[in-house]
């Protein structure tokens, strides 16, 4: 299970995440999650897409067979076996296409009603919102910007949560600096970086989270916008931006790691 360096496989931590192993396996694993910031983040991705598939196809799991299908199937004995394992699949996937669709559309739904109701989904949807507002803005996308001394200080007194200034430059983001945004609940914040190279913006929301959030790390598509949030020590946090999912995650991870580090906060990048 462990190797000689202390660490454990995908094989491992997926087997953990589905309740596997014995009490002694199951606790080692837990005790290295704790310390290890990039392990913990995989599972926690790992978790939202299992969360994310349970939510889409539990319910189909449970239906009856069409009758149409299970005549074609009964009536099949008469085929050989070539032709009905063909024919079973070709049904399989018709059905599948179509069951699929109606639970995109039920799913698009109950997003758009929890975010109208303000919950949890409701300040993800707001900083994917804030994110295309500013980031287009040619004069004036921060409030503050990042060679100002006081940005952290003073965005901190705002929001009621201690906002670090995460550097990203190991990704290529250099900090552009951050403003003070409305929210549901009180305020929040928001910081913005770019690619000098690409010229890619992304920006990082934070926000002081509801008592009932849900603290897994989870990933959203909003059209071009992905979005990876989650909750961790008493902080709400959305990264939002046009790129691939998986340098997306590259960025959230590194923030994650930052965010829950006891080091000072990362200096501001020159530009």
């Amino acid at each position: 299970m462990m190797n000689d360096h202390g660490d454990f496989s995908d094989t491992d931590l997926s087997a953990w995440l589905d309740g596997e192993g014995s009490a002694d396996e199951r606790a080692r694993i837990e005790a290295h999650l704790r310390h290890d910031a990039e392990a913990a983040a995989k599972v926690r991705l790992w978790s939202a897409d299992r969360d994310a598939l349970r939510a889409r196809f539990d319910a189909v799991r449970g239906e009856s067979v069409p009758p149409r299908l299970a005549d074609t199937v009964a009536n099949g004995k008469r085929w050989s076996g070539r032709w009905l394992q063909a024919a079973a699949v070709a049904a399989l996937l018709i059905a599948g296409g179509v069951i699929g669709s109606a639970l995109t559309w039920q799913l698009q739904g109950q997003r758009v009603a929890a975010a109208q109701a303000g919950t949890p989904s409701g300040w993800v949807q707001r900083a994917a919102y804030a994110h295309s507002v500013f980031v287009p803005e040619p004069r004036h996308p921060v409030e503050v910007r990042a060679q100002e001394e006081h940005l952290s200080r003073w965005l901190t007194r705002r929001i009621d949560i201690p906002v670090k200034l995460f550097d990203l430059r190991d990704e290529g983001f250099e900090l552009m600096g951050g403003r003070l945004l409305p929210d549901a609940s009180g305020k929040s914040a928001q910081l913005m970086y770019d690619n000098p190279r690409t010229k890619e913006r992304v920006t990082v929301y934070l926000r002081k989270p509801d008592a009932d959030a849900p603290t897994a790390f989870r990933y959203l598509q909003q059209g071009d916008l992905g979005t990876f949030y989650w909750v961790e020590a008493g902080a709400g946090y959305a990264l939002v931006g046009p790129l691939p999912r998986e340098r997306l995650l590259a960025l959230a991870q590194s923030i994650y790691r930052q965010g829950i580090a006891p080091a000072p906060a990362a200096p501001a990048a020159s530009r």
